[in-house]
């Protein structure tokens, strides 16, 4: 079936879909959702720059895809007119983010597009980039190119959410994840933990893992878990992150499996010992980095950390543990997003409680979460919330 006919299958079940003399848009938020795709097998692979992919269309047929596959290397849009070569000339182009404008490590994609004789130019999101933010779209505009900016807005933005955050704030996004019964806890009172969820959870765990820039655990959770930190799925095509281990005076043994196990990621221990100190050379003679932080009391400053990993250009920070690492992403308001596999189990009072102290005394100073979500995940139940400041 030709992609246009599909297209307009999907415009006439649209509710109410909007039509200007221009272009049909339930048409184009068809195309883009595709670009959408092809902008997601980029996810944890392009930091510090976006996800970005990109569709072309010519008389209702696509004729090339591509999408940002890591910093450094053609974006989505040269890879996609690249693969229509002359075909491009008089075509559509549908991009997730706006075009660029300038010369980085790539020639800027603006002058591309000109160059390949695009028609039209359908964007998802904004570019916060000051060396971008609107100049691309004014480019294309001024040589005549018709440009609709905004179409699927929202999912573009939320897509690229990392790198917006990195953008605006010099600090990574922060997803919380947790695996709890239904009654909270993360582990029994003896600390035995495996497994809270299921395998259907456990291999999603490994499907976010992939798509992230750094996976992030406090030193209890590596002591009593030993755990490896890579991500392992069916395929075996997973990517690892960067392993950051919080152990603020080096009292872990540079025998665990997270400091053994040979990744093609980094793996960094962030401290506040001496990196030139006997016990942190230790590890580096095992290749582990040693980041030395500010204080905060007697622990790494976490807001230092983020800062430090925002300038490695890693833009995406997964937490996995544990209740104090929670805890302090909690209180010193450094999540953006919470994420929870619930079991349906129950373990009682004596279990451990998966987010430790948050100082709560009066109800109405409880932490507040929004954009309250969840779904099936083989038998446990997957609660995604956004992060808000308490009132």
């Amino acid at each position: 079936m030709r992609l246009l006919t599909r297209a307009r299958l999907q415009a006439r079940k649209a509710p109410r879909a909007k039509r200007t003399a221009d272009f049909d848009r339930a048409v184009a938020e068809f195309f883009m959702r595709l670009a959408l795709e092809e902008a997601a097998k980029g996810l944890g692979r392009t930091s510090p720059n976006p996800v970005v992919g990109a569709v072309l269309v010519k008389r209702g047929r696509i004729i090339a895809r591509g999408y940002h596959r890591r910093a450094g290397t053609a974006h989505a849009e040269v890879v996609a007119l690249e693969a229509a070569g002359s075909k491009a000339r008089g075509a559509d182009l549908y991009t997730t983010l706006e075009p660029c404008d300038h010369y980085g490590r790539t020639p800027p994609c603006s002058q591309a597009i000109l160059d390949a004789g695009v028609r039209r130019v359908f964007t998802g999101s904004s570019d916060p980039n000051p060396k971008v933010n609107g100049k691309g779209v004014a480019r294309l505009r001024r040589a005549g190119v018709e440009v609709v900016t905004g179409v699927l807005k929202e999912d573009a933005d939320r897509l690229n959410r990392p790198f917006f955050k990195a953008m605006s704030t010099g600090l990574p996004y922060v997803t919380l994840k947790a695996a709890v019964t239904l009654d909270g806890k993360l582990a029994t009172a003896t600390g035995d933990s495996r497994w809270v969820t299921g395998e259907a959870a456990r291999e999603q765990v490994h499907r976010l893992r992939d798509q992230v820039d750094v996976i992030l655990v406090g030193a209890n959770t590596v002591r009593k878990d030993n755990p490896q930190l890579t991500t392992r799925l069916p395929d075996g095509n997973g990517k690892d992150p960067v392993r950051v281990v919080v152990d603020s005076h080096l009292s872990l043994s540079p025998k665990l499996t997270v400091f053994t196990q040979r990744s093609p990621a980094r793996t960094v221990v962030a401290t506040l010992e001496d990196p030139t100190g006997r016990k942190a050379k230790r590890f580096a003679a095992l290749g582990v980095d040693i980041w030395q932080l500010p204080a905060k009391g007697e622990r790494v400053d976490l807001a230092a950390l983020m800062r430090r990993i925002a300038k490695e250009g890693l833009n995406h920070v997964l937490v996995e543990g544990g209740a104090e690492m929670y805890g302090s992403f909690l209180r010193e308001e450094l999540a953006d997003e919470l994420l929870l596999f619930v079991a349906p189990k129950l373990i009682g009072s004596e279990g451990l409680s998966w987010t430790g102290s948050l100082g709560v005394k009066q109800m109405a100073r409880a932490l507040s979460v929004g954009k309250l979500s969840y779904e099936q995940v083989g038998e446990d139940l997957l609660i995604r919330a956004q992060l808000s400041a308490p009132r």
